[in-house]
């Protein structure tokens, strides 16, 4: 019998993006590029969050942030925010009592079928609806 290979997929939050380009934060800005190279799922709502981050953070016209995302962001997979994905997200928020965005990054992740989320900000070592796994890689 042929022995079964279990792949992971993850999934980022929009913080651990955002720690790419820190010069404050050596060591996360480390981890998050380290992550990033396994090619994880970003939500939408991640990029949306990400880029008005890095306008208020940079504060560069927005064709460089635009530039700068594209940058940061080749080779991940964008996951797209559907109605179901919404629909979802209100189920989550009702059960887990997510914040509105949270919701959405935690409904995108698990609609790409990822067994882990890297976030900084969500609850660590919380397991969503039996199949992912909320991970803070800063501890």
């Amino acid at each position: 019998m042929k022995p079964t290979i279990m792949t992971s997929k993850l999934a980022v939050d929009t913080n651990i993006i955002v720690y790419l380009r820190s010069t404050d934060y050596p060591e996360k800005s480390r981890k998050a590029n380290e992550l990033l190279d396994h090619s994880p799922v970003v939500s939408v709502q991640v990029v949306s969050e990400y880029l008005n981050v890095t306008k208020r953070l940079f504060k560069y016209p927005k064709q460089k942030i635009m530039e700068i995302c594209l940058a940061d962001l080749d080779g991940c997979l964008i996951q797209p925010v559907t109605y179901a994905t919404l629909q979802r997200a209100k189920n989550l928020i009702d059960r887990y009592d997510f914040q509105i965005f949270d919701g959405i990054v935690v409904a995108s992740a698990l609609e790409a079928g990822c067994n882990t989320l890297y976030s900084e900000d969500l609850q660590h070592g919380l397991m969503v609806e039996k199949q992912l796994k909320i991970v803070n890689p800063f501890i």
